[in-house]
């Protein structure tokens, strides 16, 4: 390596829940830095779960994120002249940041009225282990368990 690693960027918590992971959920899904309209969408998909799960809206999120994460994944790795799909653990990070943007994703090609209905519905969904983006996650668990003959390529 030849110069230090990049600084963390310590996020501030969001106004109204106090979470910092949350305000990286606001940041994933902002456009154009339009961070207060990305904020609204997030609080009233949230409210939205709230009135739909009678939970707190807060926990039913942190939930649909958990079921979302995946753990493996694989990479591409050429060996030979011939490109092979390797398995390899997600970092913790990469994890998360993964989850967020899956779940964004998939809220946005889902068919709905508005941002934050299609948001919500895809939150309530992950919350209960189904929807596209826990799909995807099993989708990319599935790729990773067919590929682990290859694991022993691991970098």
């Amino acid at each position: 390596m030849r110069k230090n690693a990049a600084k963390k960027h310590r996020l501030l918590p969001d106004p109204r829940f106090k979470d910092e992971l949350l305000t990286k959920f606001v940041n994933n899904l902002m456009y154009d830095g339009k961070k207060s309209i990305a904020l609204k969408i997030v609080y009233d998909a949230l409210d939205i779960v709230e009135k739909k799960s009678e939970e707190n809206a807060l926990e039913v999120w942190k939930r649909a994120i958990e079921n979302v994460t995946p753990a493996l994944e694989v990479r591409s790795r050429r060996v030979g002249g011939a490109t092979f799909q390797i398995p390899t653990e997600v970092r913790a990070e990469r994890k998360t940041s993964l989850a967020m943007k899956w779940m964004i994703l998939y809220a946005r090609k889902r068919a709905g009225k508005s941002m934050h209905e299609k948001l919500a519905a895809e939150i309530l969904a992950a919350s209960n282990n189904e929807g596209a983006a826990v799909k995807k996650k099993e989708d990319t668990h599935k790729m990773a368990e067919a590929n682990k003959a290859f694991a022993h390529f691991r970098i």
